[in-house]
């Protein structure tokens, strides 16, 4: 069995290294091309490589909660694992940017592709101006039809670990009056962080009913995300 997930897992890097760069060049073309517009044609390379961890790897998804998806833009909350979840998202939920960190960007042909997404890509190191950078971009992204994705324990936290949650997320909710989305999922047990091996298996994304921040502080819409996905972790974990 290890030895067929290393096989598969190999194949799968082969598959990446080939077409990666093709859509990193496309990606690039499409720069005098709106938004909106960039995001569907780059997008197609995520459908790509979600057909290769499907057909290759063996992992498949399944998604609870689909209807609490809003029509509007909207800020998703979720927590991390692995790279799964950034490119599953795209098939999952409206078109989306992403609040990453900015050393992604670099990432030769990767993260050519990325920027050409409008992330909202921010300096760790200087918290207070990547906050007031997360709240300028994110009004612009909003209002320019997108959702946002963010990850408020910051990076990807190993199945049955707990990071901490931080509130950028939910003071942006707060000052855009924007509704926030909770989602939970149990990627880490098939696509682990920084791992090469891509073990088959199922994943369960869990989206939960929206939040409005209306009449609450950002503190205590942090919590209250907080203690969903946590609570709904625990739940996903025990089955």
């Amino acid at each position: 069995m290890k030895v067929l997930i290393a096989l598969r897992s190999t194949l799968f890097a082969f598959f990446l290294i080939l077409i990666t760069p093709v859509f990193a060049v496309i990606a690039l073309l499409t720069f005098p091309l709106p938004a909106l517009t960039r995001y569907r044609i780059i997008s197609i390379w995520t459908h790509w490589v979600m057909w290769a961890a499907r057909v290759i790897c063996g992992i498949h998804y399944r998604v609870i909660g689909r209807e609490n998806i809003p029509a509007e833009p909207c800020i998703i909350l979720s927590k991390h694992q692995s790279a799964w979840e950034t490119l599953a998202f795209q098939l999952i939920f409206p078109p989306q940017v992403w609040v990453l960190k900015r050393e992604l960007l670099r990432v030769p042909f990767f993260g050519w592709g990325l920027a050409m997404l409008s992330p909202i890509a921010i300096d760790r190191s200087s918290r207070r101006e990547a906050l007031q950078q997360l709240v300028e971009q994110g009004v612009a992204r909003l209002a320019a039809g997108f959702c946002i994705v963010i990850f408020p324990e910051g990076t990807r936290i190993a199945p049955g670990s707990r990071g901490k949650y931080r509130p950028g997320g939910a003071r942006l909710a707060v000052q855009t009056g924007t509704t926030v989305i909770p989602v939970a999922h149990n990627a880490g047990i098939c696509w682990g962080r920084n791992a090469f091996l891509k073990r088959p298996g199922l994943i369960t994304v869990s989206i939960g009913a929206p939040m409005r921040p209306d009449g609450t502080d950002a503190e205590t819409l942090a919590r209250r995300v907080e203690d969903w996905i946590e609570g709904e972790m625990q739940r996903l974990e025990s089955r």
